[in-house]
C-alpha cells in the first residue's frame, strides 16, 4: 500500500497543509489503489480521474497563493451513485439510468467541494438502495474486504468496501433502513446515519422521501465527524431540510463517556442474534461502564412491528418515487413501442430489476383502493408508534446501545432467494429511520471467522454530538484500528 493510502482526513490535511506531500500526490495514490483493487473488489461504478486529479491541482494552487485550505483540502473521497455528481454517471446502480448524467451536484456534494474535498469515484450500490448486500446492483456485485465470497452489506457497499479496503479515508453513502449502518458493521467501519433533515437531500434520488438520509462513513470516529461537519446544515432546495445550527462535532469528540446515561433495550437482544456479536456487543457494555457511563435497561415495545410498517411504508414511497422513470422524459427507453403503454411497460420491464419490481408492486398494492387503510395507514400508526417509543426512552437516557445487524456479513447468494431473510437483516437499523433519529454502527469485535461486528449508537433527534461523543470514546478503548481486512494490506 502506499505510504499516503490508507491514511486518515487528519493525517491527509496534515501532510497537504504542510508541503509534506501535495494534493495531486494524495489523489494518484489514491486512484493507484482503487485501480489495483477494483478487479477484486468492485466498489466503483466510475472512477474519476481527470476530473479528481484537477480537483487536487486546484488545491495544491490555493495552498501556493497562500489562500486558507479547506476543512477537507486534498482529501479523497468516494460517493455513492445515488447522489448527483456534475458530469459523472448516477446510475444508482439500475440500467433505467444507465447513461443518466447529472448537471449539477447534490447539495452535500457541492458542500465537500467547497471545503476542498476531491471527488474520487461513484461507488456501487444495491438498486435505487433497494438491499442488503449490493447484490442487487445492475452492474456488479461488490466483494467485502474481509472476505471476498462474502457481501459488504448494502445498500451503500461500494462506499463501505472502498473506505474499509482503504481506497478512499471517507465516502458518502446513503441510509433508508440502515444502508450506511449495516455495510459498516460488515466492513468493520464507523458510518453514520444522521438526524432525519440534518443533511440536506437535494440531489439525492429519491427512494423513500420520508426515510431517505445521506451520510458520512470513514476510517475512524472522527474522520465521520469532520465530513458530518462539512455537509450538515440547512438547504434552502431541500423542502425538509431542518433549519437548525450545526454544533462543532470535532470538539464533542473530547467528551468521554462518564456521566452518560445509556440505554440497553431488551428487545434488541432477542433469539435469533448470533451469539459471537451478542458477546462482543455486550463486552462493549461493560466498557462503557468502566469509562464512567451507566447501563439501564429499557424497553421499546414496537420494536417487534418495525419491519413490516418499515416495508410498507418504504414501497409505497418507492412506488410514487419510481414512477417517474416510464422511458418519457429521461434514462432507458424501450425501443419499437408505438403506443404509451406498451412503451411504459417495456422500459420498465427492461429497465427495473427484480427487488425494485417486487418493491414497486408492494407500494402499488399497499396504496391501493380498499388497502390504503388496512395497510399504509396502518403501518403510519406504527410508525408514530415506534417514535413514542424512543422519546420515552429517551427521557431516561442519553444514547441508546444495539447490535447494528443479527449476523455477521453473509456469503453471496445465501440470502438473494429469500427476500424476508434478507429484508430481517435490518431488523435493528429500521427503527431509526422510522422515528427519524440519528445513529451510527462502530466496530467492536471479531467473530472467529475475523469477520467484523458493529454496535450501534443512537441518540436524540439533532443530537450526534453525543453520540460521536460516545463513539470516540468506545473506539479508544476497543482499539479495532489495530485490526484490518486481508485485503487492506495488499496492493
Amino acid at each position: 500500500m502506499s505510504g499516503l493510502a490508507g491514511r486518515t482526513i487528519g493525517e491527509i490535511q496534515s501532510l497537504v497543509a504542510s508541503g509534506k506531500a501535495s494534493a495531486v500526490e494524495v489523489c494518484r495514490a489514491h486512484l493507484e489503489r482503487a485501480r489495483a483493487l477494483e478487479p477484486r473488489l468492485k466498489a466503483f461504478r466510475a472512477l474519476l480521474e481527470a476530473e479528481a486529479l484537477g480537483e487536487a491541482a486546484r488545491v495544491d494552487r490555493e495552498r501556493a497563493a497562500g489562500r486558507p485550505p479547506g476543512a477537507l483540502a486534498g482529501v479523497p473521497i468516494a460517493v455513492k451513485d445515488v447522489l448527483c455528481v456534475r458530469g459523472a454517471p448516477a446510475t444508482c446502480g439500475s440500467r433505467i439510468l444507465e447513461h443518466h448524467v447529472p448537471i449539477e451536484d447534490a447539495t452535500c456534494v457541492a458542500r465537500l467541494r467547497r471545503a476542498g474535498a476531491v471527488i474520487l469515484g461513484k461507488t456501487n450500490m444495491d438498486e435505487f438502495a433497494m438491499g442488503s448486500s449490493t447484490e442487487n446492483s445492475a452492474f456488479e456485485k461488490t466483494a467485502n474486504p474481509w472476505a471476498l465470497d462474502r457481501v459488504p452489506g448494502g445498500s451503500s457497499g461500494g462506499s463501505a468496501a472502498a473506505v474499509a479496503a482503504r481506497a478512499v479515508p471517507a465516502a458518502l453513502g446513503t441510509d433508508t433502513g440502515g444502508s450506511i449502518r449495516q455495510p459498516a458493521a460488515f466492513c468493520g467501519i464507523p458510518g453514520m446515519k444522521p438526524t432525519y433533515g440534518r443533511v440536506s437531500r437535494y440531489g439525492l434520488v429519491a427512494f423513500a422521501s420520508s426515510l431517505d438520509q445521506a451520510g458520512p462513513f470513514g476510517l475512524t470516529v472522527e474522520d465521520v465527524a469532520r465530513v458530518l461537519q462539512v455537509i450538515a446544515g440547512h438547504d434552502p432546495l431541500d423542502s425538509t431540510s431542518a433549519p437548525e445550527g450545526v454544533p462543532d462535532y470535532l470538539a464533542a469528540l473530547r467528551g468521554g463517556a462518564s456521566g452518560l446515561r445509556l440505554g440497553v433495550p431488551a428487545e434488541y437482544f432477542a433469539a435469533g442474534m448470533d451469539k459471537e456479536i451478542d458477546a462482543s456487543v455486550r463486552s462493549a457494555l461493560r466498557i462503557a461502564e468502566r469509562l464512567g457511563a451507566r447501563l439501564e435497561e429499557i424497553s421499546l415495545p414496537h420494536t417487534g412491528y418495525a419491519i413490516p410498517a418499515y416495508y410498507i411504508i418504504a414501497t409505497a414511497e418507492a412506488s410514487s418515487n419510481l414512477a417517474r422513470y416510464d422511458g418519457v422524459r429521461y434514462g432507458h427507453r424501450a425501443r419499437g413501442a408505438q403506443q404509451l403503454v406498451p412503451l411504459y411497460t417495456r422500459t420498465r420491464t427492461e429497465g427495473f430489476g427484480a427487488e425494485v419490481k417486487r418493491r414497486i408492486m408492494l407500494g402499488t398494492y399497499v396504496l391501493s383502493s380498499g388497502y390504503y387503510d388496512a395497510y399504509y395507514l396502518k403501518g403510519q400508526k406504527v410508525r408514530t408508534l415506534i417514535r413514542r417509543d424512543f422519546e420515552r426512552a429517551f427521557e431516561k437516557v442519553d444514547v441508546i446501545l444495539t447490535p447494528t445487524s443479527p449476523t455477521p456479513a453473509f456469503r453471496f447468494g445465501e440470502k438473494a432467494d429469500d427476500p424476508l431473510a434478507m429484508y430481517l437483516s435490518d431488523i435493528y437499523t429500521v427503527t431509526l429511520n422510522l422515528a427519524g433519529l440519528p445513529g451510527i454502527s462502530i466496530p467492536c469485535g471479531l467473530t472467529r471467522d475475523r469477520l467484523p461486528i458493529g454496535l450501534q449508537i443512537v441518540g436524540r433527534r439533532f443530537d450526534e454530538e453525543t453520540v460521536l461523543r460516545l463513539a470516540a470514546a468506545l473506539e479508544a478503548e476497543l482499539k479495532f484500528h489495530q485490526h484490518s481486512p486481508p485485503l487492506a494490506g495488499q496492493p
